[in-house]
């Protein structure tokens, strides 16, 4: 594939953010046939968008190899099939028969970051560790991080502690013995660390992982934790163990909580919220973290017989993807979440936020 990641002399990281990067034209967004999805839009552009905003002159690419950076970009390493959405459609059993179709969208993904001198963070799905392992190995010689998606894809509200340590225990297994390293971060599928879920968090910790990136303080009908921070924390688990905590981006307007984090909703809203959130967080210092999947950039995958809004859900824009991320990249520097984590330490203490379990739904 040959993608290759120049070397970059990071600075210091209390000399972050250098300025906004150079003014776009947004192209004319998606307009589904939903007030909620307008008002929000709305909404989002009067709190992050203030008017008069004057950007400068567009960095040189020489400034921005050495330009330190908060923005994360992180890539969810899994086939469409093993998506949420096709639990109840798709057998375990007929995974090794599907088409997998991964790896092309990652090699885009690999070739957009080398051209635009950035780094992301890769959560691997231990099930395709072994069947990406090359791929996997250049995207570490890259400069990438290789971080933990579990292994087999189980939302956290179908799993007890006992059946996450031993899906944590495959996937690191495989993550050490194929690739050589042991996974610093992990991100549960389908940010499914809940108050339901909260007792994961332990699991999580006594499996040795640094940081976790699972937690999406929105309300949503899968996951989220509506009041937890917005920026990056150190959470406390039931039973007390701690781990810092790295939650996509989300902005705060007014009542409502926006999540910008990416997937769906990078496809779904103008991107121009994107950029001027991203502008937002950078004027401020403020960490970003941004994700997506492979099958996002996949607008030719099958879709297996599901319910319409599902299926609505899981295909909006995907052929917009692609687009959408490089103009990202051309805009913003991103780096793994490991380095912009180690600068936000460095600059000083976290906040803490104590995750209680919710006694009537937890296990």
């Amino acid at each position: 594939m040959g993608f290759i990641v120049p070397n970059r002399q990071h600075r210091k990281c209390s000399q972050q953010f250098p300025g906004p990067g150079r003014k776009q034209q947004p192209k004319a967004p998606y307009a589904p046939d939903n007030n909620y999805m307008s008002s929000l839009a709305a909404t989002a552009t009067s709190v992050i968008a203030p008017p008069a905003v004057v950007l400068p002159p567009a960095r040189s690419l020489e400034r921005r190899a050495v330009a330190a950076t908060l923005h994360c970009l992180s890539v969810d390493v899994e086939e469409y099939f093993q998506c949420e959405v096709f639990a109840g459609a798709i057998p375990r059993s007929d995974w090794t028969r599907l088409e997998r179709r991964a790896r092309p969208a990652l090699e885009l993904i690999a070739e957009l970051l080398a051209r635009h001198r950035c780094r992301a963070t890769f959560f691997v799905l231990g099930w395709l560790v072994e069947r990406l392992a090359p791929l996997l190995r250049e995207l570490r010689a890259a400069g990438h991080e290789i971080a933990c998606h579990g292994y087999a894809h189980e939302h956290l509200a179908r799993l007890s502690p006992r059946d996450l340590a031993e899906d944590l225990r495959r996937a690191r297994s495989v993550i050490e013995d194929v690739l050589g390293l042991r996974p610093r971060g992990y991100r549960a599928p389908t940010f499914s660390v809940t108050r339901r879920t909260a007792w994961a968090l332990d699991v999580i910790a006594a499996a040795g992982f640094h940081y976790d990136s699972s937690i999406f303080p929105v309300r949503h009908d899968r996951y989220g934790v509506p009041d937890a921070p917005l920026l990056p924390f150190r959470v406390v688990a039931p039973g007390g163990a701690r781990l810092l905590e790295f939650p996509p981006l989300t902005l705060d307007a007014g009542l409502l909580r926006l999540p910008l984090g990416g997937g769906g909703y990078l496809r779904l809203l103008p991107e121009a919220l994107f950029h001027r959130a991203l502008q937002h967080r950078q004027r401020r210092g403020q960490p970003t973290m941004l994700y997506l999947h492979p099958w996002e950039l996949d607008p030719d995958q099958p879709t297996p017989a599901i319910g319409r809004l599902s299926r609505w859900r899981h295909r909006v824009n995907l052929e917009k993807t692609a687009g959408k991320l490089e103009r990202l990249l051309e805009r913003f520097t991103f780096d793994t979440a490991a380095n912009v984590l180690q600068c936000v330490v460095q600059q000083g203490a976290l906040p803490e936020f104590t995750l209680a379990a919710d006694v009537t739904t937890s296990k």
